[in-house]
């Protein structure tokens, strides 16, 4: 085992992997006015397990559920393993009736923003806790340093683990 994560760590290795996202994050008071929307809406998510992180997620689309996942991630900040697998309605309300908290909830709206993809997510909208955060997904590590984000983003928070949406999850949904 220390060997294959002695050698996941080389970057050639990390990027050839189709399972790896390298994304960078951004706390946001507003959403972008200037930039084309490529789709909005509804997310539903729940946590089964925090270490190893799986996430269960619902996809609503005008008040009618189109999708749902079933996601594990690896620990990491800038770099991660991410393997997202399409489920039936069906497994998706059976993970769902072993979940005993509140989903969290997303106003979710995707942007183009010069050929990448800027996911706005508003979490928890109308609550005490709630609040927003913008996301750029890179085909590689020097794309993701060089990227200079838009105005609406205000801090980056890709490497503070408060704002992991597992810590967001164990933190308001005791």
């Amino acid at each position: 085992m220390f060997w294959l994560a002695q050698n996941l760590d080389t970057r050639s290795d990390l990027l050839e992997n189709q399972f790896t996202e390298i994304e960078r994050k951004f706390l946001i008071d507003r959403l972008p006015t200037s930039l084309p929307m490529l789709e909005r809406k509804e997310v539903y998510q729940a946590y089964l397990s925090i270490d190893p992180e799986v996430r269960i997620r619902r996809n609503v689309v005008e008040g009618i559920d189109v999708s749902y996942y079933i996601a594990i991630k690896s620990n990491g900040e800038l770099i991660r393993r991410e393997v997202e697998i399409p489920i039936s309605k069906e497994y998706f309300y059976a993970l769902a009736d072993m979940v005993e908290r509140p989903f969290i909830k997303k106003d979710f709206s995707i942007y183009d923003i010069d050929g990448l993809i800027l996911e706005c997510s508003h979490v928890d909208k109308g609550t005490d806790t709630e609040f927003m955060y913008a996301e750029v997904e890179f085909q590689s590590v020097e794309d993701a340093n060089n990227f200079v984000p838009p105005s609406i983003c205000k801090m980056d928070v890709t490497n503070d683990p408060l704002y992991k949406m597992k810590n967001y999850w164990k933190r308001t949904r005791n």
